[in-house]
């Protein structure tokens, strides 16, 4: 089932913690293409990463509860999300 239906979304999430030098964008990425999502990993320059995904909003759900979830690089502390429209400015889900 693609992505690219009227029902997708935009998820972007900041997540906190030791997240940064610890191989988390790149799981992030991994995680991100097994859902069928696109979107970007970033780091910020305070410490977080912010990922933007975009997708159907199961997968979106089940990639915000992974990077909540214990199987993370480094260590999560928190992440804050938000949800609104696809933009449909990604393709494919890089490490920025």
């Amino acid at each position: 089932m693609s992505g690219n239906t009227g029902s997708a979304v935009r998820l972007t999430a900041w997540v906190q913690g030791d997240v940064q030098g610890v191989g988390f964008r790149w799981w992030t990425r991994s995680r991100a293409l097994e859902l069928g999502l696109t979107g970007q990993a970033r780091n910020l320059p305070d410490g977080r990463v912010a990922v933007t995904a975009e997708g159907g909003p199961a997968a979106c759900q089940q990639l915000l509860g992974l990077l909540r979830g214990p199987g993370t690089p480094g260590r999560v502390t928190a992440v804050a999300e938000q949800w609104g429209e696809p933009t449909g400015a990604f393709d494919g889900f890089t490490e920025a």
